[in-house]
């Protein structure tokens, strides 16, 4: 490994040594001030926490345009089943596997804090020259852009706008898509256990359990074909769902907007006498979804289990040591008729970017909060009237089914602007370095470079970044000499704006 790639690394093991889930950044903030404080270099935080570094330019570049570095300080925190990791205090362990850097069980975080390791490696490095840097390192990004969409008018003063968060060595990303969360509620009516749930053998309890699935990223994974865990879980759900003694006790799944859901799980009761036929329909329907899914989810695993035991009690949750409140049978139906119903995966494509989803919709989410199911659907679209249509489509639905509806996390797109001197000089820079052409792209993925231009509409700005395989799910891995590429790209990129 090269002795500059080395060194992005050991810096991108600092961020993985300091926990930064969404909404929790303050930890990665504070030891990125001190570190920049070390240094010399001043810091400035916004009111949504977002974090600037300003670097001043190295001898002799001093009159160049000042360049922004950007990613983000949050990461996805996904696990594999059985996995103890608190993403709260623990580490990220890494390790490294040939060319590839990948984690122990967990999501590596790659995406992002790579991107902030890139850069204090450049803003560190007094032998290049070197332009005066901004690094702009944002909150909460994978949970809706929030500190993007927040971040103070004032703050930059650079023109020129390196994003950091794009995952393809040699690839130029110039536009991507926007997005909203549509967020359904539908209350729980408890209703008291069915009356012979206890002792007299009349129901019997159920858990079924959805596992094994590949996930991935619910915008340059969703045309994938890959299963998502809901939308397993429906489609076994549902042909139980209509007998009248059917009563949900409790459902998860799912764990962030931006993620394909990889697990999820339900409980119910129904008359014993179903037993059998439960059996051998879940084992046909497992059957058919191993076969379908077996190129792009070769691990799907769908378990169902009779639990012991009298039901009568609430839980949240499947697998918690309370005993469940069952859920009325119309409520339990009309859930699973729901999530049934929910699109999930591409609904539209660009007539103008040729493979290129324009709309898509990611089935994220379910969890039981107190006295309600919350269920969350992502859309993303490059088109922001078919977007706007599929949140409609999706809030139609919700209430037809008795859910209410609120939207959130709205993000406009990045409108490509192929002619711009930053793109073209990055594409000169990577030609005279590698002797090769980079592919210039629209991605479906949601980048900060939307939001950041809509409040400098004057920033010119390209998305960048090393090969990462698998963001979003504890597959992610990073690959190593990709790493040193993209660095020595930047480093070529900037000494071109001293020139």
């Amino acid at each position: 490994m090269e002795r500059t790639t080395e060194r992005v690394c050991s810096l991108f093991e600092m961020m993985c040594a300091v926990p930064r889930p969404s909404r929790k950044e303050e930890k990665i903030r504070t030891r990125l001030i001190e570190w920049a404080t070390d240094r010399g270099w001043e810091t400035r935080v916004d009111p949504a926490g977002n974090l600037l570094i300003r670097v001043p330019a190295t001898a002799g570049c001093e009159a160049a345009p000042v360049v922004v570095l950007q990613g983000h300080m949050d990461m996805v925190c996904e696990k594999r089943a059985g996995s103890t990791h608190n993403f709260d205090t623990d580490p990220i362990r890494t390790r490294v596997d040939g060319e590839w850097l990948t984690a122990v069980d967990t999501t590596l975080g790659a995406d992002n804090g790579i991107a902030l390791a890139l850069a204090l490696s450049i803003g560190e490095d007094e032998t290049i020259r070197r332009p005066p840097l901004e690094l702009l390192f944002t909150v909460d990004e994978e949970s809706g852009l929030t500190g993007a969409t927040q971040l103070a008018s004032d703050l930059l003063s650079g023109s020129v706008l390196i994003n950091l968060d794009s995952e393809d060595d040699g690839r130029f990303t110039v536009g991507c898509a926007g997005g909203v969360n549509v967020v359904m509620q539908m209350p729980i009516d408890s209703a008291a256990a069915p009356a012979h749930a206890g002792s007299d053998q009349r129901v019997t309890a159920w858990r079924v359990a959805v596992s094994g699935l590949t996930g991935g990223h619910s915008g340059v994974d969703i045309h994938t074909g890959r299963a998502n865990a809901l939308g397993v879980l429906a489609l076994l759900l549902k042909p139980i769902a209509a007998d009248p003694g059917f009563h949900l006790s409790a459902i998860s799944g799912g764990n962030a907007h931006n993620a394909i859901p990889r697990e999820a799980s339900a409980e119910f009761v129904l008359p014993a006498g179903l037993s059998s036929s439960v059996v051998s329909q879940i084992a046909t329907t497992t059957q058919q979804l191993q076969h379908a899914f077996r190129a792009t989810d070769p691990n799907l695993a769908i378990e169902a289990e009779p639990l012991p035991g009298p039901r009568s009690v609430a839980r949240s949750t499947p697998g918690s040591d309370a005993a469940p409140t069952y859920w009325s049978h119309t409520r339990s139906r009309a859930l699973v008729e729901l999530l049934s119903r929910l699109p999930n995966g591409p609904s539209s494509w660009s007539t103008i970017v040729p493979d290129l989803v324009e709309t898509s919709a990611n089935l994220a989410l379910v969890r039981v909060d107190a006295g309600h199911v919350t269920i969350l659907v992502s859309l993303r679209g490059s088109d922001p009237d078919r977007l706007q249509a599929a949140a409609r489509d999706v809030t139609a639905v919700a209430e037809q089914e008795g859910a209410s509806v609120s939207r959130e996390a709205a993000y406009p797109g990045w409108k490509p602007d192929p002619s711009s001197d930053v793109l073209q000089r990055a594409l000169r820079v990577y030609r005279n370095r590698f002797q090769a052409e980079a592919v210039v792209e629209v991605v479906h993925a949601g980048l900060e470079c939307g939001v950041i231009g809509a409040k400098y509409p004057h920033m010119q700005m390209v998305s960048l970044g090393p090969t990462i395989v698998g963001p979003h799910s504890p597959d992610e891995r990073l690959h190593l000499p990709s790493v040193g590429r993209v660095r020595q790209l930047l480093v070529d990129l900037l000494e071109d704006y001293c020139r």
